[in-house]
């Protein structure tokens, strides 16, 4: 049977009650895994990591929709990453014995059904409707707080194009197809912001196969590249950290550390031959928190 790694993101990391809540009504509506949740109180966001075979990937998703709507007030919700409605994202990857149309098939279907309860839902990455509309940043683009002059000048591909008061609650849901994204964050010894923007601008502009971005994290008390890479068989993780360092030293700054979230494949940190825990060590991956293989690194038998 093929294999669906699912990663919903919602816009909820402060109340982790709520936070388990969804994990529990969504374990409990489909046959699935729970790999792993992030929760970061400054971004205000979830990142949780299911596997499953392709029919209860396919329940978990609707109980996803529901559970969202019914628990994040998007009117009260702040955060620093960029959020376009309760459920922000919420990407369908291809694993073992699985094909890109499958995910494809599996996003349209949900942002169906998210339509149909009244939530505008817009289809990016592989399953986008537009060659525009693949790019996650081009849909989110003055993000919740546009969302009124954004149904009107970007239809949803389902769902309402009105700001109804249930819209005003829920945002809009970002339904995608892609392959493999490793969300990876790396720690500079600094608090200026500006600073660090620049850096993640440097590396963007220098590093192929990855977006970035930066901001202060309260919690750490320090700054924060934040990187997405989306082709880590290109742009391994390892690479990433060392372009970073070498860029903020030009700027009198040491990235000094890292943080993983959510899962990767072994092979994004080390080619083989190479010791894991070694460069686990190097990465600083344990700075933030005890670093735990199983709940970072995507079994074998998975691919």
């Amino acid at each position: 049977m093929p294999l669906i790694e699912w990663v919903p993101n919602f816009s909820e990391g402060r109340d982790l009650k709520k936070v388990n809540a969804i994990a529990d009504y969504i374990k409990a509506n489909a046959d699935i895994i729970l790999l792993g949740k992030e929760s970061g109180a400054d971004v205000n966001r979830s990142v949780f990591t299911f596997v499953g075979e392709k029919e209860e990937v396919f329940k978990a998703a609707l109980a996803c929709v529901e559970i969202a709507v019914n628990l994040i007030d998007m009117r009260k919700q702040k955060g620093k990453h960029f959020r376009l409605g309760a459920l922000d994202v919420c990407p369908f990857i291809p694993l073992k014995n699985a094909t890109m149309q499958d995910c494809i098939m599996l996003a349209k279907a949900v942002a169906e059904y998210s339509g149909k309860i009244g939530i505008p839902s817009y289809l990016y990455g592989a399953a986008a409707t537009t060659k525009e509309r693949q790019s996650l940043a081009f849909i989110r683009k003055g993000q919740y707080e546009s969302l009124e002059e954004k149904l009107k000048t970007l239809p949803p591909d389902f769902g309402p194009c009105k700001f109804t008061e249930q819209v005003k609650k829920s945002g809009a849901f970002c339904f995608g197809a892609r392959d493999f994204l490793i969300a990876y964050n790396i720690n500079l010894d600094t608090k200026n912001l500006d600073t660090a923007k620049q850096i993640a601008k440097t590396l963007r502009a220098k590093t192929p196969y990855i977006k970035t971005t930066a901001w202060f994290i309260k919690e750490y008390d320090l700054c924060q590249v934040s990187i997405n890479i989306e082709d880590y068989k290109k742009t391994p993780i390892l690479f990433v950290f060392n372009e970073c360092k070498k860029i903020a030293k030009n700027f009198n700054i040491n990235a000094f550390s890292s943080e993983l979230i959510g899962f990767a494949p072994q092979e994004s940190f080390c080619k083989q031959g190479q010791d894991l825990d070694t460069i686990i060590k190097e990465l600083g991956l344990d700075y933030l928190k005890p670093f735990n293989k199983k709940e970072h690194i995507l079994p074998l038998e998975l691919l």
